[in-house]
């Protein structure tokens, strides 16, 4: 590979992490091509990216990050590959926990990125599953914002019920 394909690749690479809050980097040494492709497939239906970088183009590309990904810096040994989400956080993560429930130990997790924050390592990743994505979290807050109301609401229209018979009730019995 020439130098300016090296450039071009890194370019791009540089600009795919800019452009997405979530990505995740994974072991691949060890993976079979067979395993890989179908890791691939099924992040793919998953709409999920996936691409196997070498580790020098990955650590010229995260230095051109504004954030600071020294810790992930780390973490690059061996063959790795990058799952890029654009809509929630933890869509690669239980990407690779449903790839491992299938019988496949690997890949490992050597890191995440996900809003400016970092994760590092394998163990990470029952972490990684949990955390929601912004439209989940919008929803939570909208439904904690509507249940007061809804409370105040339906003991209104109960109370109101209840007031309406003992009216009807007296009335009755004079």
């Amino acid at each position: 590979m020439t130098r300016e394909e090296k450039e071009i690749i890194v370019q791009d690479l540089s600009e795919k992490l800019a452009n997405t809050n979530y990505f995740y980097i994974t072991d691949a040494s060890t993976m079979s091509v067979a395993r890989i492709n179908a890791f691939r497939r099924l992040a793919f239906e998953r709409g999920i990216e996936y691409k196997v970088y070498k580790n020098k183009l990955i650590k010229k590309a995260l230095d051109t990050l504004e954030a600071d990904t020294t810790a992930l810096e780390g973490v690059l040994k061996g063959a790795s590959g990058i799952l890029f989400s654009n809509e929630a956080g933890n869509a690669p993560a239980k990407l690779l926990q449903d790839f491992r429930k299938k019988g496949n130990a690997l890949p490992l997790l050597k890191g995440a990125y996900i809003d400016a924050g970092l994760y590092v390592g394998d163990d990470q990743l029952d972490a990684l599953t949990k955390i929601k994505s912004k439209n989940e979290l919008i929803g939570d807050v909208i439904g904690l914002l509507q249940s007061p109301a809804k409370n105040v609401v339906s003991a209104l229209q109960s109370s109101g019920g209840k007031l309406a018979g003992i009216l009807k009730t007296l009335s009755e019995k004079e």
